[in-house]
């Protein structure tokens, strides 16, 4: 059996355990993680004083693959809209809050902070305060405008409530939470037969992919989703195979 020290480990040595994780049939992120232990381990020793420099320091992070989230198709997403039992207010508020995540792509810290006086009912738009307190403008569709509307005639009346502001309240009068947003999310996916991985964002996912299904451009979704940077749009949305085989049909000459 070869004994090495640690003064003869070389950066080869280092890219030769990388292929060895890789070949093994490892995932990157878990490469990328013994990556990180081993540099940690070699940063100590040089820390200590038992090397001058590190073999790992050079070695690259292996690039991991973007994780897309989840999202519906248009027909998933009607079932889901319908779910909700539309008989008493909470399965109103309910339907409202599915409606409102579909036509404009909030995110779900943005829905549960929604104010009365955020919506305007004359021009079918929302004032949406997104991350770092930035404001922007979102345009709500005349269903989800409605579905607002008849929520918030069928809701306790203001004086019982222990935020009238509020757009979206429990069942004990207070603003809807992130955290019952979500477990509300859970109960009418299951009850639409939809995938269980789907959570608040993945409607602010099926809610960009539409959109740019349906023509619109990059640009216009980067504004109505908030996103400082096209390039986080970019990781949120992507082009689905029907989207493609459109754009071919449309612009191949020999379609």
């Amino acid at each position: 059996m070869n004994h090495y020290r640690l003064e003869d480990v070389t950066s080869l040595d280092i890219r030769r355990f990388v292929s060895h994780l890789s070949t093994a049939g490892l995932s990157k992120r878990t490469i990328a993680r013994r990556l990180s232990c081993v540099r940690s381990f070699f940063r100590y020793l040089c820390r200590e004083g038992a090397l001058d420099t590190s073999p790992a320091a050079a070695i690259p992070t292996p690039r991991l693959d973007k994780k897309l989230p989840s999202f519906l198709d248009e027909g998933q997403m009607l079932r889901l809209l319908e779910a909700p039992d539309a008989k008493t207010w909470q399965g109103l508020r309910d339907r409202a809050i599915l409606e409102t995540f579909y036509s404009t792509g909030m995110r779900v810290s943005e829905l549960v902070g929604l104010n009365r006086e955020d919506i305007d009912e004359f021009s079918d738009v929302t004032v949406v305060r997104g991350k770092g307190k930035k404001e922007r403008l979102c345009p709500i569709g005349a269903p989800a405008m409605k579905s607002i509307q008849r929520y918030l005639e069928a809701r306790p009346k203001n004086s019982e409530l222990k935020d009238p502001r509020a757009v979206f309240v429990s069942q004990k009068k207070t603003r809807l939470t992130t955290r019952q947003v979500d477990r509300l999310l859970v109960r009418y996916v299951r009850q639409a037969g939809l995938p269980p991985s789907i959570h608040p964002h993945s409607l602010r996912h099926t809610f960009a992919t539409h959109l740019l299904d349906r023509g619109a451009d990059l640009r216009s979704v980067q504004e109505l989703l908030g996103h400082a940077s096209l390039s986080t749009t970019q990781i949120y949305t992507h082009v689905t195979p029907q989207r493609l085989k459109k754009v071919y049909d449309a612009a191949h000459p020999r379609a």
